[in-house]
This record gives structure tokens, C-alpha cells and sequence, in this order.
């Protein structure tokens, strides 16, 4: 960062669009430099998002998302909160803008030797609707802006094809659509992706 910071401050950028990058990227460096030189994260400095982008070539480990997963006894697992370890993880993960999870091995242990049938009603009698695991999967996902997709048939959506009964029924009704590579996909599409081979 030390080198980089100086050949900035050495730059001599002419054209107005460089000099514009060059200066969201010295300034994010600054803000991070003091903050690793007091021993924090890069991801707890707040930067705006030029600056976000003009470091993103540096790759800063610091810089990677973290979440932070806290085990607790299985009489906790309805009310992780009340814990006070709990608490101290939380406020440090927040303090450095990162997630918490709570997690209870004895529960996670337990359900794997249930029959699937039995696991809901065994969250249940704890209070709790997921497992620990679920809600890993499920903020690590988030953090991530990852989306699971499972693909089969033509794009169309879920709820229209479930209500016109099946493909042919929709294509018959034209709920069936061609959409381009810039398309966001939607929860709920039913998708076809097309490629030449």
C-alpha cells in the first residue's frame, strides 16, 4: 500500500478521468493505511463507492468479507442474544462491519442423526424455525449476493406456469419470453438458457 500511495502522489495524470480514479484511489488508501496501522480491518473504513471500485485491483485480504459464527449451548438457541458472549462477538462485528451467526454444535450434531421428517418438529421445540447451519448458508449467500438457480423448461414465471398448468398451456397463452444477457433475473422465473455449441 506504502508503494502504491506514493507512486499516486508522484502521478502526474493528465486526462481528467484518470486523475479522477487516481484520486479515489489514494484517498481510500489513506483511510485504510490508518486504520491497519491501529490494527483494524480494512473493511471497517467506510468508503464510498469510487473508492470501492479504484481499490478493488489491490485484492486486500482485510478487505474480504467476514462473517463471524458464535456457538452456543442448545438452551440458548431460541434467544442467542441473552448470551454475553454472544453480545461481545455481535458488537465487535459490528464494530468492523462484519455478520454474526449463531450456531449451536450440539443441535447441529443432533439433527444429522434425525430422519429428515423429524428435524422440523425437533427446531421447533427449541423455538427456532432453521437450523444454525441454515442460517450460515443462508447470510453467507447474502454477504456474498449469491442466488441459486434451478433451471428447467422456458422462461416463464413460476407463478404463471403453475396457473396455466404446463408449458404448452403457457406458450398457448403467451406467458413464455425471450429474454437478453442484461435481464435480472426474478424469483420464481422458470428459465431455458439457449447457447450455440
Amino acid at each position: 500500500m506504502e508503494k502504491r500511495l506514493d507512486k499516486l502522489k508522484k502521478s502526474k495524470a493528465k486526462d481528467s478521468q484518470t486523475k479522477a480514479k487516481e484520486e479515489a484511489e489514494r484517498s481510500a488508501l489513506e483511510k485504510i493505511q490508518q486504520v491497519l496501522m491501529d490494527g483494524k480491518p480494512a473493511r471497517s473504513v467506510t468508503l464510498s463507492d469510487p473508492e470501492k471500485d479504484a481499490i478493488r485491483h489491490l485484492c486486500l485480504l482485510t478487505m474480504k468479507p467476514v462473517i463471524y459464527v458464535a456457538n452456543v449451548a442448545e438452551s440458548e438457541v431460541a434467544d442467542p442474544e441473552k448470551n454475553p458472549f454472544v453480545q461481545e462477538v455481535a458488537k465487535l462485528a459490528s464494530d468492523l462491519q462484519s455478520g454474526v451467526v449463531t450456531v449451536s454444535a450440539q443441535v447441529e450434531a443432533e439433527l444429522t442423526e434425525l430422519p429428515s421428517e423429524d428435524r422440523v418438529e425437533y427446531l421447533k421445540s427449541l423455538g427456532v424455525s432453521e437450523s444454525g447451519l441454515g442460517n450460515l448458508i443462508r447470510a453467507t449467500y447474502s454477504l456474498l449476493g449469491l442466488r441459486t438457480y434451478f433451471t428447467s423448461g422456458e422462461k416463464v414465471a413460476y407463478e404463471d406456469f403453475v396457473a396455466a398448468g404446463s408449458l404448452a398451456a403457457a406458450r398457448e397463452k403467451g406467458l413464455l419470453r425471450s429474454e437478453g444477457k442484461e435481464y435480472v433475473v426474478q424469483e420464481g422465473d422458470v428459465m431455458l438458457f439457449r447457447f450455440n455449441v
